[in-house]
């Protein structure tokens, strides 16, 4: 593979170390599933600089394993091209005493990054961001539900009526928990530490067997790259243990689960969001464009069908495109008056949300913002759940087939996150959207049992 033409990766080799059996190459897909190989020592060596072969379908399929249809695909795509896997050698961590993970993005056999690739698009909008003068930092919050089966009890079942890890109760904060929670989640803690993913608390949600886990805030890649890992973490820990944990946006009829972005920004070493008075003008300008864009993004923020079923009303999520100081029920809360903790909390994403794609959304309206300064309307400082009509203040796009059609429509979010990605990510949820209607969904009921076969386990 020598006429290859994408990046090398210095000294690939030298970080190869004794003892180590294989490499485990990690990546998300365009669903945030997490994907790669198992690679032999001598493998990874050979192969590191050049790139290892991934054939194209791993962003083609749907979570059902079938090919997506009915639009248009790149030029790269429809016959099964490979792609080129690039490690990120700062990623590489001890997974175990024998094997070695690191984590990368995909490129074209040309040099190109991959569109799509959900690594690449938040690069892409670092890049454009740093261009502004301008440095993010964002913390991810990770909320997620754990059963008492087995995953085999779980797939026996339909991954239905399952019983809840820890007790039936739901009062977030509960510290009265049983032991078999506190031990999972114990757990978890002192295996995020071997690996060293720094962590800043966990604590029970709202829902029966639900857990909220804070990862420390950083820049956008690595805090992406450092969620990708911890839910893979919960995965095997629950599997360890003789239990199952799920991501989905609302794994029963109760209580649905979010994945909430807080964010920031720096210039000149200052927390660029924070002014005596409140909002700064690039927080404003900030926030008015996460407003613009929030119809197109919700389709990337919300990219299931179950994504949209938390969006009830005084149920804990939002459902209006709005913004307030310290104002839980709208979408983006302000944060202000504190020289370093002055930010913004993105609250429309769902736990099954791909946070690379999520974070990549985040800031190309942060972008837009900032290169249009555009003001936002007045924040709302009542609650923003039951706003009558009339009042000014739109509802977030409540089905796939309505995000979708938004970003489509978004000129701003296509010129920023490009055609290409922005093309290929509609025409999947289209296709996602004729799947359930067509394959056995139920768009009356609470929960469907298309959707728990669908989206318990992936993504």
């Amino acid at each position: 593979m020598s006429d290859l033409l994408i990046p090398t990766v210095e000294n690939a080799s030298e970080t190869t170390r004794p003892g180590v059996r294989a490499y485990r190459l990690e990546a998300t897909n365009h669903d945030g599933s997490f994907l790669g190989k198992m690679v032999a020592p001598r493998k990874f060596a050979a192969c590191s600089s050049s790139g290892f072969a991934f054939a194209d379908l791993l962003f083609g399929l749907d979570l059902g394993n079938q090919p997506h249809f009915g639009f248009a695909y790149p030029s790269w795509r429809g016959h099964l091209e490979d792609l080129y896997f690039r490690p990120d050698m700062a990623t590489a961590v001890a997974w175990s005493p024998e094997v070695t993970s690191v984590i990368g993005d995909f490129w074209l056999k040309t040099g190109e990054p991959v569109s799509i690739c959900p690594r690449n698009l938040v690069r892409k909008m670092v890049d454009r961001l740093g261009a502004l003068g301008y440095t993010a930092t964002i913390a991810v919050e990770i909320e997620t539900t754990l059963f008492e089966e087995s995953i085999h009890e779980a797939r026996a079942k339909g991954y239905r009526d399952l019983t809840p890890l820890g007790g039936s109760a739901g009062t977030a904060y509960h510290l009265a928990r049983s032991k078999d929670w506190i031990d999972y989640m114990t757990a978890v803690e002192h295996r995020l530490d071997e690996i060293g993913l720094e962590w800043e608390a966990w604590s029970d949600e709202d829902a029966a067997g639900q857990a909220e886990l804070n990862l420390v805030p950083g820049a956008p890649i690595s805090v992406c790259d450092a969620w990708a890992r911890a839910r893979q973490v919960l995965r095997e820990v629950a599997f360890e243990r003789g239990h199952t944990v799920t991501f989905m946006a609302k794994p029963t009829a109760g209580y649905g689960q979010a994945s909430h972005i807080n964010l920031s920004l720096r210039c000149d070493g200052a927390n660029a969001f924070f002014a005596e008075e409140g909002p700064s003008e690039v927080m404003r300008h900030a926030i008015g464009g996460l407003l613009a864009t929030m119809p197109g993004a919700t389709s990337i923020v919300l990219p299931q069908i179950t994504s949209f079923r938390r969006l009830v009303d005084l149920s804990g999520p939002p459902t209006t495109i709005s913004w307030g100081i310290s104002n839980k029920t709208t979408s983006v809360r302000a944060v202000c008056g504190h020289p370093e903790y002055s930010r913004l909390e993105y609250r429309v994403p769902g736990a099954d949300a791909n946070l690379y794609l999520a974070v990549a959304a985040v800031l190309a309206g942060v972008i837009a913002g900032l290169e249009r300064a555009i003001e936002p309307p007045e924040p709302v400082s009542d609650m923003a759940w039951c706003v009558p009509p009339g009042l000014g203040i739109e509802r977030i796009p409540d089905t796939m087939s309505k995000a979708a059609d938004a970003l489509d429509a978004d000129p701003v979010l296509r010129e920023i996150l490009g055609e290409e990605f922005v093309d290929f990510w509609v025409g999947s949820r289209r296709w996602e959207w004729m799947r359930f209607h067509t394959a056995g969904g139920d768009p009356f009921a609470e929960l469907s049992e298309w959707e728990s076969l669908r989206y318990f386990e992936f993504p």
